[in-house]
């Protein structure tokens, strides 16, 4: 199972309405280095839900319930189904992310307009580090 972070405008689509809707698809994504990494999602993947714009922190935890397929309003896009899976205990900030100065060369840090990437490990083992992973939800 693989992490990926996507990233959405709160006023946009919000992890509320995720919360709300349980299951969406995730579409709309137009750069191509974004597109590749949802072209890489299979079922059972995680996806870190991060409010991009003012509040600019990631919210909440994801699961990818489809197959990537291609998008019907854009041929050259990808899309995939995904489910609610549950809020984080507390936001976690981009400013904090930074703040560690140990994600300097994280996709998150070096290009702040990418809207999907990949999580790297020692990211995911920060998170738990802080009791906002919980090692049991990789087994469901």
């Amino acid at each position: 199972m693989a992490y990926f972070l996507v990233k959405t405008e709160p006023a946009d689509y919000s992890l509320e309405d995720l919360a709300r809707e349980q299951r969406t698809v995730w579409d709309g994504v137009r750069n191509p280095q974004a597109v590749r990494f949802i072209a890489q999602m299979r079922p059972g993947d995680r996806l870190l839900i991060y409010h991009s714009g003012t509040q600019a922190a990631l919210v909440g935890l994801a699961r990818v319930v489809s197959w990537p397929r291609p998008d019907p309003a854009d041929s050259r896009s990808q899309v995939v189904e995904i489910e609610f899976v549950r809020r984080l205990a507390r936001p976690v900030s981009l400013r904090e992310i930074k703040e560690s100065k140990l994600f300097a060369d994280w996709s998150l840090v070096r290009q702040p307009r990418l809207s999907v990437m990949a999580v790297p490990e020692r990211f995911l083992h920060w998170l738990r580090g802080q009791g906002l992973l919980d090692p049991e939800e990789e087994e469901e």
